[in-house]
């Protein structure tokens, strides 16, 4: 089986003189303790996803996150730990021609939000990463459209400071990462896969499959630690998380920040 190695949790920011922030967090996985699915399937990562980046200004300061990099290695990881055999392509062509693959799967960042430490009082900074997993059969064609949301926190060390943000954003990939180690192999389309099948499109199907789109998820609520003295960076406040990956399911909005807690 080809295996990838993680690269080192080393944060890496730099604070810009003129009060810009820019951050390209390096997220490590433990060891999946997860069943192999005896699969033989590609991982699709294309340009704008391998150099994904977010930007945008909050109260006058430049926030800058390099997500490409990051990301790339947590889905190696992922579908490394899941599949047998896993080969990656940076074209859809090349994939294409690539024989005895069962499946391809292309992880999509779709939104990527956060709340800065003055946003949420001070205590901590949040962080939200929405993705798509698109997955096509081998000729190209896509076969469903899975969708999953990570969390994560981070406790303030002062405004403006980007290790706060960096650890939320690394917390969020292992969330989703989690989630989708331990409700993918679930799933109908696991089962397919585990049988030995290659992916088939059939368009009247994909279309039922890709008909409920989900809405992007804001970040939960969650208490502040002047309110309770026990309160820790993680901890959710009233229902948990969205699951996974919920097609055909739209799942209650949590609440935005700021609003009045549920404990």
């Amino acid at each position: 089986m080809r295996r990838w190695q993680l690269a080192g949790a080393g944060v890496a920011v730099l604070l810009a003189g003129c009060g810009g922030v820019t951050i390209a967090p390096k997220p490590v996985l433990p060891k999946a303790l997860v069943q192999e699915i005896p699969a033989t399937v590609g991982l699709l990562v294309p340009a704008d996803q391998s150099s994904y980046a977010h930007s945008e200004t909050r109260a006058g300061v430049v926030w800058s996150v390099a997500l490409g990099q990051g990301q790339q290695v947590v889905a190696r990881e992922v579908l490394d730990s899941l599949f047998r055999e896993v080969r990656e392509f940076s074209e859809l062509e090349a994939a294409r021609k690539s024989e005895g693959l069962q499946a391809i799967f292309e992880p999509r960042i779709e939104q990527y939000s956060f709340a800065t430490a003055q946003e949420t009082g001070g205590d901590y900074v949040a962080v939200t990463i929405r993705y798509r997993v698109n997955v096509l059969a081998p000729d190209g064609v896509r076969y469903d459209s899975l969708t999953l949301t990570g969390y994560g926190t981070g406790l303030a060390e002062g405004f403006g400071s980007g290790g706060p943000m960096d650890e939320a954003t690394r917390a969020a990939m292992r969330d989703a990462a989690a989630k989708f180690l331990t409700q993918f192999p679930e799933l109908p389309l696991a089962k397919e896969l585990s049988a030995g099948t290659k992916l088939v499109a059939d368009p009247a199907e994909v279309q039922t499959r890709l008909a409920a789109a989900l809405d992007i998820d804001v970040l939960p609520i969650r208490e502040s630690r002047r309110s309770n003295p026990s309160w820790r960076p993680g901890a959710v406040i009233g229902n948990d998380a969205p699951p996974l990956i919920v097609p055909g399911a739209v799942p209650p909005a949590p609440a935005a920040p700021g609003s009045p807690s549920e404990s």
